[in-house]
């Protein structure tokens, strides 16, 4: 299987890219010229400063992108040379300090860090089940009560 290398994936993404880029623009103009007419808001004059920051934001993602990925890669090769020691190597330079490599980012929440969920508590109090019982059955014979009124079919069903 052959692994195809980042820029030849991304003729695809750098259309996306001009595309949205473009397409921001012209609503942008489009919103100036609504302004400039004479039904225009100053709402649409917002939207016509808004739509230039939105194609902004697509150029700065891509390029955010485009960098995320090289360092990706970089750390990916970096990873089998730092495993392999080479006892023979010369003693690296006193004030040299060797790059550090980013740590790769977390890809789950790593337990304990949310708060539990609350259980709920079981009914030990005998009045506390009476009355929980007592309100099933009330909403059992309310239930009955709306089937009956609408004309349909009495199904027998427990309420707890």
């Amino acid at each position: 299987m052959e692994v195809v290398s980042a820029p030849q994936r991304r003729p695809a993404l750098i259309l996306f890219v001009v595309v949205a880029f473009v397409a921001c623009l012209g609503l942008g103009y489009w919103q100036w010229t609504r302004f400039q007419s004479g039904g225009g808001t100053f709402q649409n004059l917002g939207y016509a400063l808004q739509w230039p920051l939105f194609a902004g934001f697509v150029i700065w993602a891509y390029v955010r992108f485009v960098r995320l990925e090289r360092e990706a890669d970089e750390v990916e090769a970096a990873a089998p040379e730092a495993a392999v020691v080479n006892e023979t190597a010369p003693a690296a330079p006193a004030g040299h300090r060797p790059r550090r490599v980013k740590a790769a980012a977390p890809r789950e929440i790593p337990a304990g860090i949310l708060p539990e969920r609350p259980k709920a508590a079981k009914a030990d109090d005998p009045e506390l089940v009476e009355y929980n019982r007592y309100l099933a059955e009330l909403h059992a014979r309310d239930m009955d009560e709306k089937v009956r009124a609408a004309g349909l079919q009495h199904i027998e069903r427990s309420a707890g």
